[in-house]
């Protein structure tokens, strides 16, 4: 399944808590995408997430129902040092 990463801008501090991280994971399996990990800036401001995902409109969409932004959406390859040995 093709991954992308996710840009998210936010006006506040994250946090999440289980209640929330619960609906994410209920969205997402609606809309057939896969939240792998995520970063945190250190002011917790800025998220960038690797997600598995058919498209970027499935994407969109999720993001949308769960009201939060996506500000951009990048279809990425994974590589890592293994590849060269």
């Amino acid at each position: 399944m093709p991954r992308f990463i996710i840009e998210r801008n936010f006006a506040e501090q994250l946090e999440i808590d289980n209640e929330a991280k619960i609906q994410i994971k209920e969205v997402n399996d609606e809309e057939g995408i896969e939240w792998i990990f995520s970063f945190l800036s250190a002011d917790k401001r800025k998220t960038y997430c690797l997600y598995e995902a058919p498209d970027e409109d499935s994407l969109r969409k999720a993001a949308e129902r769960l009201n939060i932004p996506a500000d951009v959406i990048t279809s990425v390859d994974r590589i890592d040092p293994g590849i060269f040995a």
